[in-house]
């Protein structure tokens, strides 16, 4: 049944545009052409996946397809950093997964499988856990070295990573720009009826400034819970069973209710950690732990290992982080403090935003408008508490920023993980007498937090970026 896995997952690529020629085609036979070139890319992607051959030979994978214009790719097992399984549905009742092989650097993945069975998906993932270079002897089996679970989650927590997530926003974000792809009246004019609907209601029964005030704010609850709930939903499909395992050094992630995942990498590969802790993290005692991979990043991101802790207590997060980092004595790191003196320097990018809106609501609204600049003060207060937690550490081991107030994170990496060191002086660095320092590592995602150290003094940013620049000349780079 392999064609079937294929087919489907070649005509996904046109579900979209098929749907609007069916539902907003003007009805001519001319638009039913495309569906020729349709068919052909489908007939195509059969024959070039028909030819498709993997084997293995010592240390390396082999893997070969095209039939008129031939392909053959030999891949050291060395090289694949992350080994990512998917079941969707159809896969789970076929008792298939596919799976693709990813390294550092790559635009694409190294090697892909659409269709092996589940048992060979798993033999193919063990056979690169043994010769990937993680220190287990070749007579090693699946069997000889169980795995240990770091991390479970039972559907109560799933339940938290919900109601701390916004995903459901997101997804409806998403939705409104699908359809206003097809047609930019639908939104507007559903929202036109909506609230014609509402004033009328209002208007009948008499509401008055009262009325229309515990309306509103009703209306607001009541989306904020449908998104929640929304966003609850989402993380029960996503997260639902989740288990975090250790196998011989290798780092195992499974998770999803009707699809699975399972992701596998070295935890050699880990570039650097992302620590989150937002307002409902607090409310709720919890945080979330991410790290970054040297993968392929233009891939799908919910197959690559990113969140080895979607929610776990503080407690949790400190002990996954001691138990894969011992040399970073974490969380028992000396932070340093920055100087309170570059406060002011955080508000400075609200500045002229708020004087804008200020200055239009208050043309448009008369003094009411001017409200808005209450929002300055807050921005001070705001700027002056982020600077009272922003802190540094350098060990032996890592170097750590902590930065955030109302939402926090605290973002590291192993001092020999680091690839790059930058330090830049802005104007205004030029005038307060301070620097940047920049560190960089492989595998950043594109929302992870940068990892750099603001607002330093400039002696105290040279003096920290000739140590660190004598330590990575004298260790060898492991990525």
């Amino acid at each position: 049944m392999s064609w079937l896995f294929v087919l489907l997952q070649q005509l996904k690529q046109f579900i979209v545009p098929l749907l609007a020629l069916l539902f907003f085609g003007r009805g001519d036979r001319n638009e039913l052409w495309p569906l020729i070139g349709v068919g052909v890319l489908v007939l195509v992607s059969l024959w070039q996946y028909f030819t498709y051959r993997y084997g293995v030979s010592g240390d390396s994978l082999i893997v070969r397809s095209g039939l008129l214009e031939r392909s053959l790719r030999v891949i050291p097992f060395a090289r694949i950093h992350n080994v990512a399984l998917q079941q969707s549905v159809l896969h789970r009742m076929f008792g298939v997964a596919e799976v693709r092989l990813e390294s550092a650097g790559g635009r694409k993945p190294e090697a892909e499988m659409r269709v092996l069975k589940m048992e060979d998906a798993l033999a193919l993932e063990a056979l690169v856990r043994r010769r990937g270079g993680t220190g287990v002897s070749e007579s090693s089996t699946p069997e000889a070295v169980a795995a240990d679970t770091l991390l479970a989650l039972s559907p109560a927590e799933v339940l938290k990573v919900g109601l701390i997530s916004n995903r459901g926003l997101i997804l409806v974000g998403a939705a409104v720009a699908g359809v206003s792809q097809f047609s930019p009246r639908v939104i507007p004019n559903v929202f036109e009826a909506i609230v014609e609907r509402l004033f009328g209601y209002a208007g009948e029964h008499g509401f008055g400034p009262a009325e229309y005030a515990i309306a509103a704010m009703s209306l607001l609850a009541l989306c904020v819970v449908l998104l929640r709930l929304l966003s609850v939903l989402l993380a029960l499909l996503q997260y639902f069973g989740f288990r975090l395992t250790e196998h011989e050094r290798r780092l195992t992630v499974e998770r999803g209710l009707l699809g699975r995942w399972r992701t596998s990498a070295s935890r050699r590969r880990i570039q650097a950690w992302t620590l989150r802790e937002g307002v409902m993290h607090r409310v709720l005692r919890r945080r979330t732990l991410e790290v970054d991979t040297a993968v392929a990043e233009d891939q799908n991101q919910q197959r690559a290992l990113r969140e080895i802790a979607p929610v776990a207590t503080p407690d949790q997060c400190d002990a996954l982080v001691g138990h894969l980092l011992p040399k970073a004595m974490w969380p028992h790191v000396e932070w340093q403090s920055l100087p309170m003196s570059g406060w002011w320097r955080m508000v400075l990018p609200e500045v002229l935003p708020t004087l804008l809106a200020a200055a239009v609501l208050g043309w448009r609204l008369g003094p009411w408008g001017l409200l808005a600049l209450l929002w300055l003060p807050w921005s001070g207060y705001r700027a002056y508490r982020r600077m009272r937690r922003a802190a540094y550490a350098v060990n032996d081991g890592i170097v750590a920023v902590r930065e955030g107030w109302w939402n926090r994170h605290w973002r590291f990496a192993e001092i020999d993980k680091l690839q790059a060191l930058q330090l830049s002086r802005s104007p205004i660095d030029r005038r307060c007498g301070t620097a940047t320092l920049w560190l960089d590592t492989s595998g950043a995602g594109a929302l992870a937090p940068p990892l750099r150290v603001r607002f330093l003094p400039e002696a105290e940013a040279q003096a920290l970026y000739a140590a660190l620049a004598r330590t990575l000349a004298r260790r060898p780079l492991r990525w």
